[in-house]
């Protein structure tokens, strides 16, 4: 990656910088407010919340004898409880040698087991929380897909959508009845590409066959931000005509032919639709696709040449608006998706199936980011609950210094019985350190170095 293009000008460079600044300092508050309120609950007093590091800028004195403050470096926080010697809670032999038993109780290192474990949980769990309920709010507000294709509204396109009216129920795809999406879903697959499709369609109660665009045409549903496609400047809603002069129908086309030309530059013919009283245009993208590693349903992954598109039906589903119990199952399986995603993209990276540029590092969350925030306030609420998750399952990582590796000592602990020593604790938290610093390091290197 060019450094240098991840800077189009200042004023992008701040509102990326301030995009990131408020997606982190959001997600580490709730992060830490689950180690604060469930220590607290397990009666561990806490000396300090920080948001940020670094000289204080504001600071106030809560009725618990909590410090809260911001200081001015914004790029993470901590809580330092009772008995703590350091922001990653090493512990402070002298200040805990002079304290009574009852005081010894309300500091994290006096505490019984099942309250310090509870306490370090808490903040990756806060996480996945909070990413739930944004999930959650998102389905009951959007609404989700009926169980059977109707179509909302129809996405503008060059040809043929003004065939199909919001309220219709698509009934079959060239004579392939399809009684729900799942059967609908399976009637696109067996299609071949081509510019129309018959569509059965029920209108007003009348059935009609009329002929459609391809389920899924060459229409951009979604940019993937610093892909070439971005930096083209091709938009949401864009319908990709031809590639290098060969016509296309269907998603699926770009899919097949961009990898056939191996990395050279490919010249697309773009429609954009009317932006509010101008006319539709026709523009033209050149750009040089390159080798992507891309999840599959299976949960793996392939690599192929591709330019960072995703895909769009020809129309937007009719929705109906699920209730909470139904929103939260599918906010659940959401996050449980990107964890699960997530672990497996690692998996890849180590046993070394998948490229390792596929761990970001600051720049490259900045840079997603600003991508996010640029696209609207939706866009970026919905990126902070992915990003939340992200953190929380990296906080669960068995590294010392991280809450992983504090659970891990205290797994030690209920199976041994007794604490890893002092000296076993100070060796094992600074190697976690190292080890944590180096992989940053590497993730930097990788926003600033790769293609």
């Amino acid at each position: 990656m060019d450094i240098l293009s991840l800077i189009p000008s200042f004023g992008g460079l701040i509102y990326t910088i301030i995009a990131f600044v408020v997606a982190l300092s959001i997600i580490v508050s709730v992060h830490e407010y689950g180690h604060y309120i469930i220590g607290r609950w397990s009666g561990i007093h806490a000396d300090v919340f920080s948001l940020g590091f670094g000289p204080v800028l504001f600071a106030r004195n809560d009725r618990f004898g909590t410090r809260w403050q911001i200081a001015a470096l914004p790029f993470g926080g901590y809580v330092k409880f009772k008995g703590d010697a350091d922001a990653a809670s090493g512990k402070d032999g002298e200040a805990m040698a002079v304290l009574t038993a009852a005081e010894r109780r309300t500091t994290m290192h006096g505490a019984p087991l099942w309250a310090r474990a509870a306490t370090v949980a808490a903040g990756p769990l806060f996480n996945f929380a909070f990413a739930i309920l944004i999930f959650t709010g998102f389905f009951m507000w959007r609404g989700v897909a009926t169980d059977t294709p109707v179509v909302g509204s129809v996405n503008p396109l060059p040809a043929l959508s003004e065939a199909l009216h919001p309220g219709d129920a698509i009934l079959a795809l060239d004579g392939t009845a399809t009684p729900d999406n799942p059967a609908f879903y399976a009637a696109i697959g067996q299609l071949t590409s081509k510019p129309s499709v018959t569509y059965r369609i029920r209108r007003d109660g009348v059935d009609l066959d009329v002929e459609g665009p391809f389920p899924f045409p060459p229409l951009v549903g979604g940019v993937n931000p610093g892909t070439p496609a971005a930096k083209a400047g091709i938009q949401s809603g864009d319908v990709v005509q031809s590639i290098n002069g060969t016509a296309i129908h269907a998603f699926d086309d770009l899919i097949k032919t961009i990898p056939t030309f191996e990395g050279k530059p490919l010249t697309l013919q773009i429609w954009r639709p009317a932006a509010g009283e101008g006319e539709a245009q026709i523009i033209t993208a050149t750009l040089v696709p390159k080798r992507m590693d891309l999840p599959t349903r299976d949960g793996g992954f392939e690599t192929r040449w591709a330019i960072g598109l995703t895909s769009g039906l020809f129309y937007e589903p009719l929705t109906r608006h699920p209730g909470p119990g139904e929103a939260l199952s599918d906010a659940v399986w959401q996050t449980f998706d990107i964890i699960r995603t997530s672990i497996s993209g690692l998996q890849h990276i180590v046993t070394g199936a998948i490229s390792t540029c596929n761990l970001s590092g600051p720049i490259g969350i900045a840079e997603t980011s600003g991508a996010a925030a640029s696209l609207g306030l939706v866009a970026f609420i919905w990126f902070i609950a992915v990003l939340s998750t992200a953190v929380g399952l990296m906080n669960l990582f068995p590294i010392p210094v991280l809450d992983g590796g504090h659970l891990l000592f205290h797994a030690y602990e209920a199976i041994t019985r007794r604490p890893p020593s002092d000296k076993a604790l100070r060796v094992l938290m600074g190697s976690g350190l190292i080890l944590l610093l180096a992989l940053m390091a590497f993730a930097l290197t990788n926003d600033v170095f790769c293609p």
